[in-house]
């Protein structure tokens, strides 16, 4: 009889392991950009929703922050509005990670400033000379008699990172105040009637007491809002930007399906509810490189998700 117990505790126990290994299979760690966390949150929520035994746990913290988690292996989604920088890679590959790139949305990033500032366009070039420190004042781009008040991310954001590569193309003003993230930005501004701002899309749809102003590459081509999908999706607007998740290798299983979800027409339809934008077909063609799939792949996954939807 006691050997009998005993062997029945054994077996309750490899139960209970196999049970566990069976969860953490279906367990995703994401971590990284602030601008994607609130749309990511609200895929993870709606898919978990569909598929009980997954567990999808979200975290912020910043493009850098996710990307070294990757390379480390302390997560398996990196979310970052930035791409991977070389030395990230190769420190990556020295430590066996193959990074692959998915790009899950395309962002409007918005230049903002408080509702009552009478400026309403600015150019690329203003905007740089603005962030170096360069312009301190109002009243060089068409403003009262004010000096500006600079909000940004911090050094670990990839936005910081995509401002001062893509749009500055030098150095933070040493007067930058920098943000935990977009929310904090939108906030400061709302309080700061002198202040200017740089904040994901889907941030500032709908927020008050802040506007967007219309950015231009050349005044003689037009002035253009991040506010307006075709502005955004034709490339006129010139500070749009793909919004990228980086996995280690092919990625498969329960993390496979949950980036298919988010790249299929009800993952899409969320994200822009979010705020932000779908991505256009070219980036679908790249993400399937990423992912091993061919149109016909990516067609037949649609369906079952379509299947899926109306059986629900």
């Amino acid at each position: 009889m006691n050997r009998f117990k005993s062997l029945l505790v054994i077996a309750s126990l490899l139960f209970l392991g196999a049970g566990k290994c069976f969860a953490a299979e279906e367990m995703i760690q994401v971590k990284g950009s602030d601008t994607l966390i609130n749309f990511v949150q609200k895929l993870s929520e709606i898919y978990m929703a569909k598929k009980s035994s997954a567990s999808i746990a979200v975290t912020g913290g910043g493009s850098g922050t996710g990307i070294a988690a990757l390379i480390n292996k302390k997560c398996d989604i990196a979310n970052a509005s930035r791409q991977m920088k070389p030395k990230e890679v190769e420190d990556a590959n020295s430590k066996g990670v193959d990074p692959r790139r998915v790009v899950v949305a395309i962002d409007g990033l918005s230049i903002a400033v408080h509702v009552q500032n009478p400026v309403e366009k600015l150019t690329v070039d203003q905007i740089g000379r603005i962030y170096r420190g360069e312009v301190k004042n109002w009243n060089e781009v068409g403003g009262i008699d004010a000096p500006i008040s600079l909000y940004g991310r911090q050094s670990n954001s990839g936005t910081y990172d995509f401002m001062k590569e893509v749009v500055m193309k030098g150095e933070y003003s040493s007067g930058l105040k920098s943000m935990n993230g977009n929310a904090q930005i939108v906030e400061a501004i709302k309080q700061d009637a002198s202040g200017i701002g740089y904040v994901g899309v889907g941030y500032i749809k709908e927020a008050t007491g802040i506007k967007v102003v219309k950015v231009a590459l050349n005044p003689s081509m037009g002035y253009f809002s991040p506010l307006d999908t075709l502005d955004v999706k034709s490339g006129r607007y010139p500070i749009s930007r793909p919004l990228n998740q980086y996995v280690n290798g092919m990625p498969k299983g329960i993390v496979k399906d949950f980036i298919e979800f988010e790249l299929s027409r009800e993952g899409q339809a969320i994200i822009e509810k979010e705020g932000f934008f779908a991505i256009p077909e070219e980036y679908q063609k790249y993400n399937d490189e990423t992912l091993g799939r061919s149109m016909e792949l990516r067609d037949s996954h649609e369906s079952n998700t379509d299947k899926n939807e109306g059986a629900g």
